[in-house]
């Protein structure tokens, strides 16, 4: 059964369906929800040649609160995650170091040039230490 859950997010509608999924799939083995959010730290430089780095990591804490509160309102407790850098990777990263069961992603990028290229369901399909639910986020 699958005890252990993570779920990828950001501020898209999709991402909240998977996350709405996850949630409905915890309730249902009584597991534990793990929501990860990945942001990518922009670097810049000033006038003066010093370097800055200024993160999205404060979008990230508001998107994983927001997720968070919606699963504690169904009854399931949530545990989040900010991390920087590739959403797949840290999805995967968060995986493995809980000894995650399943994965939860939306299929966003599943189609087009975005499939061939890659996409964060389809690098989490391949590099994922554990079981994958691609949700279809679309219906």
């Amino acid at each position: 059964m699958f005890e252990t859950v993570v779920v990828g997010a950001d501020q898209s509608a999709t991402a909240a369906e998977a996350v709405r999924r996850a949630i409905e799939l915890v309730k249902l083995t009584g597991g534990q929800l793990h929501i990860v959010s990945a942001y990518r730290p922009e670097h810049f430089t000033t006038s003066g040649g010093e370097e800055l780095q200024i993160g999205s990591g404060d979008l990230a804490e508001s998107v994983l609160a927001d997720h968070a509160s919606r699963a504690r309102a169904a009854g399931v407790e949530a545990h989040i995650y900010a991390r920087s850098g590739d959403a797949a990777e840290a999805i995967c990263d968060v995986a493995e170091e809980i000894g995650a069961d399943l994965i939860v992603v939306g299929n966003k990028g599943m189609t087009g040039v975005r499939r061939v290229l890659g996409s964060v369901p389809n690098s989490v399909a391949h590099h994922a230490p554990c079981s994958v639910l691609i949700a279809d986020t679309a219906s």
